[in-house]
């Protein structure tokens, strides 16, 4: 078993657990977006507001604690995304998701480096996050699609990578990210 598996195995935890658990995780994900994922235990788990030994209960080791940060990210996302799908209308629907993606990725750079030294490119959970993006990218890319607002000769792939690119800017702003989407969004118009 996988320290992905062992540290978010799901569970039914007591409600203080899991408060516990997901100001845990909030807190890690805001240190790592700060400073990177060099962030100390320790610090996480003040900012959490629990003991260290909460946080090693929920995470035994540092790599768990990335992992489920992580994990809980692209399951964020393929959340955002069904919910996307319910409410949004199909012209605005592309737009959104890469905003959606290009935060989440942006944010993930330097968990997604670490991961992939400490578990490799083809572990569980790299495999799952791959499956959920490219889930989430295909179905986006369907709705827009049948729409007639993107065009039919794109494939997910190609967003993935376009979008990709944007927040692969070292020092990129906000704001420069979004004006690069809007260049993107504007090429894959029908």
């Amino acid at each position: 078993m996988t320290t992905a598996e062992t540290a978010t195995a799901p569970r039914k935890l007591r409600a203080d657990a899991q408060r516990n658990y997901d100001a845990l995780i909030e807190a890690a994900r805001a240190s790592f977006r700060d400073a990177d994922a060099d962030t100390s235990l320790e610090e996480i788990a003040k900012r959490a507001g629990v003991g260290i030994g909460t946080l090693y209960r929920h995470f035994p080791t540092r790599l768990a604690l990335l992992e489920g940060v992580y994990r809980d990210e692209v399951d964020e996302l393929d959340r955002k995304t069904e919910a996307l799908l319910e409410s949004a209308e199909p012209d605005q629907v592309l737009d959104t998701w890469l905003d959606l993606f290009v935060d989440y990725a942006t944010t993930k750079r330097a968990l997604f480096h670490e991961l992939v030294d400490a578990i490799g490119r083809d572990s569980e959970l790299l495999t799952h996050s791959r499956g959920v993006i490219e889930s989430s990218a295909s179905r986006v890319l369907g709705v827009a699609q049948e729409a007639g607002v993107i065009r039919t000769d794109i494939e997910f792939g190609d967003i993935l990578r376009l979008a990709g690119g944007c927040t692969m800017m070292p020092g990129s702003t906000p704001e420069q990210r979004a004006r690069m989407l809007r260049v993107i969004i504007d090429g894959l118009k029908a």
